[in-house]
């Protein structure tokens, strides 16, 4: 090693690119699966390296409360909607890198496009939602 060299020992990284082949055939399934079955379809996919926001989903005496963890994104960048008792939020996340003049070693965090969606009870009212 040089000096002035990071070494990480990152056993995942190895695990991607063993499975790297199969994720992008899943990540193809789940978009064709995506696009037949919209309307019917409500499960996310298991494994990804795309933007997958993580949720906190609780109940208080007076409401349903789901917290998405979206660091560093504006609320305006956030689409927020419901429809036949389904809210479904999504927007994009824009790379903060600068490329110039940068090596980068490791790259963790997820940009891109994203979207959740969960079914709703009968009981709410989506008329009083606020996002």
């Amino acid at each position: 090693m040089k000096g002035g060299d990071i070494m990480l020992i990152d056993r995942r990284r190895e695990i991607d690119d063993i499975f790297r082949p199969l994720l992008d055939m899943q990540r193809t399934m789940d978009r064709l699966f995506h696009e037949i079955f919209r309307d019917y379809a409500r499960e996310e996919p298991m494994f990804s390296s795309e933007f997958y926001p993580a949720v906190d989903i609780y109940e208080t005496k007076d409401a349903i409360n789901i917290d998405v963890e979206l660091p560093g994104m504006d609320k305006k960048d956030v689409k927020v909607k419901i429809e036949n008792n389904v809210l479904t939020i999504s927007g994009e996340k824009k790379s903060e890198r600068e490329e110039k003049g940068r090596n980068y070693r490791v790259v963790e965090r997820s940009f891109g496009k994203f979207e959740r969606s969960f079914i709703i009870p009968d009981t709410v009212d989506t008329k009083n939602v606020k996002a």
